[in-house]
């Protein structure tokens, strides 16, 4: 139980930060604009999916309950797929492509070890 508890803090703060980290990105960066732009969405997605990443990110880290963190979980799963996808159709160097993918196996551990550490608390 306790290598569980150990790898769902270690991967849900790693999840949590680099989410923090890219909205501020998102936020203040003109790079970031462009980016977006290079990308093909528009300026306000970039406002959106900023403000979404804070909330998803306080979700996954505050102790609330178990259907919220689920929503938190599916929302960066979306995040993750739709910024491969994106990266990879706009011939984006490789590391950009893989980067949502190593974050999406991240999220996919801190949901697994979430729900063993809740069925071992209830047990």
């Amino acid at each position: 139980m306790k290598a569980t508890k150990i790898t769902y803090w270690i991967t849900t703060a790693i999840v949590a930060l680099m989410m923090l980290y890219s909205a501020s990105a998102y936020l203040t960066q003109p790079a970031m604009a462009a980016a977006f732009h290079h990308l093909g969405y528009p300026d306000y997605f970039r406002i959106e999916l900023a403000i979404g990443k804070i909330i998803g990110a306080i979700l996954l880290l505050v102790p609330l309950a178990a259907r919220i963190k689920e929503w938190a979980y599916a929302g960066f799963a979306i995040t993750f797929i739709s910024a491969f996808i994106a990266h990879t159709v706009s011939g984006d160097p490789v590391a950009n492509r893989i980067m949502p993918v190593i974050f999406l196996i991240l999220l996919i551990v801190s949901y697994i070890t979430y729900h063993k550490q809740r069925k071992a608390i209830t047990a």
